[in-house]
């Protein structure tokens, strides 16, 4: 982790939502789902404000040796997205505290303001975490 990584970095990223993120369509084998709204799933919302953190973190880690996890949402979703609007992601390094980052993040559609809240990552070795993974898959594939 680069010691330039510090509070304070700003960052700003764009998505455009995809049909697929949609609640029918992200959870299209759960009854009732697929009759709910052709909107931006909750959970699919959460994935893109973690994707934007980790673009912002991108020539301050030693990818693909280091890595970041989420560890930690807190978002509200204040606004229905369709599908096709293009999403604006602002946000905030609030705090590093050795290996664990801080965000503070909001996003807009183009009409509304569709979430804000906080989200923690945790810088990782990609090796060393690997291994851990595989070691636990092959304890429970027994």
């Amino acid at each position: 982790m680069s010691p330039a990584l510090r509070p304070g970095l700003e960052f700003t990223w764009q998505y455009t939502v995809p049909s697929k993120a949609t609640v029918p369509q992200l959870y299209d084998d759960i009854p009732m789902c697929t009759d709910m709204p052709d909107v931006l799933a909750t959970g699919y919302m959460v994935g893109i404000m973690e994707c934007a953190c980790l673009q912002a973190l991108r020539d301050y880690l030693d990818w693909p040796r280091e890595q970041t996890l989420g560890t930690l949402v807190s978002f509200s979703h204040l606004a229905a997205t369709p599908p096709g609007m293009t999403i604006t992601v602002k946000g905030r390094l609030a705090e590093v505290e050795g290996r664990r980052l801080r965000f503070e993040v909001s996003a807009w559609d183009g009409e509304d303001k569709i979430t804000e809240g906080v989200h923690e990552r945790h810088v990782i070795d990609a090796e060393r975490f690997n291994q851990k993974i595989a070691a636990k898959a092959a304890r429970t594939a027994r």
